[in-house]
């Protein structure tokens, strides 16, 4: 299989959304094959979240943002469909609410963070408020003083708060996880006229997202920008590929595997004494055999 080094951005060099791949067409890959691997990963991801959830010493944040039918929902579905409900959870970042636009941008992510020894997706997140704030020039209705809204540097300002923010999580036991699932904008337009056609998939679709792809070069320009803002090699970013699917969810599944093998998480230790105790209990329900 192939490295993920060469979606991985860490700071270290700059991405060019217009030259990276958007498919795996070229790559000469056997589907079936990675479809295979892809299952693996989601049986070692189950075991490594089991451990982490065991052991709970470090959390694990996954975020997905993505312009309209690159495959987030599904990619979270399908990748983490062998995970253990209990120690993970979804949060949906939609358009927020009046309680959220009267704190602070990250606020509502803060109240989403999993506790130690769990992980949390966000489908989209944080990165909103600097990527269709940015496009639609949102913020300028914010309740915030002149101060802060008349900024030149606003948006400056807030990737280096997100950096922080992130590094903050980091050196109290939380890794993040980063990917932009990079499709084509012919494969949006695809992926738009299915959801149109089929009657199944009509739900899906909104006439907003025609208006969002109309400003497709803005939001290239902002992802581009906020990506290489904020990767850093403890949060780095991943930008895969997603005009094919099953080749986008190897590598999502790769990447949170790694991630969760670095955590190198451990069932804990029993001891002596716990030993004893289990023991003590096991006799006595042998000894009951049948009987409560």
């Amino acid at each position: 299989m192939l490295s993920l080094d060469q979606y991985r951005y860490d700071g270290s060099e700059k991405v060019k959304l217009e030259k990276a791949p958007t498919s795996a067409r070229a790559l000469g890959l056997n589907r079936e094959q990675v479809v295979e691997q892809t299952q693996q990963n989601k049986l070692e991801i189950a075991s490594l979240q089991d451990r982490l959830y065991a052991e709970g010493q470090e959390g694990v944040v996954v975020i997905f943002q993505a312009m309209d039918a690159a495959g987030k929902d599904s990619a979270i579905k399908h990748v983490m469909s062998a995970v253990n409900p209990q120690g993970i959870m979804v949060h949906s970042f939609k358009q927020p609410t009046s309680q959220d636009l009267s704190h602070d941008f990250l606020w509502r992510a803060v109240q989403c963070l999993p506790a130690r020894g769990s992980m949390a997706i966000f489908n989209r997140s944080y990165y909103e408020d600097v990527l269709i704030v940015r496009v639609r020039g949102l913020h300028k209705n914010y309740k915030m003083a002149p101060r802060c809204l008349e900024d030149p540097e606003f948006f400056e300002k807030r990737y280096r708060q997100i950096r922080h923010f992130e590094s903050y999580l980091y050196e109290n036991s939380y890794r993040t996880v980063k990917f932009f699932l990079h499709v084509s904008a012919k494969k949006q337009k695809q992926r738009f006229l299915e959801r149109i056609e089929r009657k199944e998939k009509n739900w899906k679709f909104s006439s907003s997202d025609i208006k969002e792809r109309a400003l497709w070069n803005d939001y290239q320009d902002a992802y581009e920008k906020a990506i290489n803002a904020t990767a850093t090699k403890n949060n780095p970013w991943y930008v895969l590929p997603a005009d094919n699917k099953w080749y986008t969810r190897y590598l999502i599944s790769e990447a949170i595997k790694q991630v969760l093998e670095q955590t190198d998480p451990h069932y804990p230790v029993v001891t002596a004494a716990k030993e004893e105790e289990l023991e003590r209990c096991r006799q006595q329900l042998v000894s009951n055999g049948n009987n409560l």
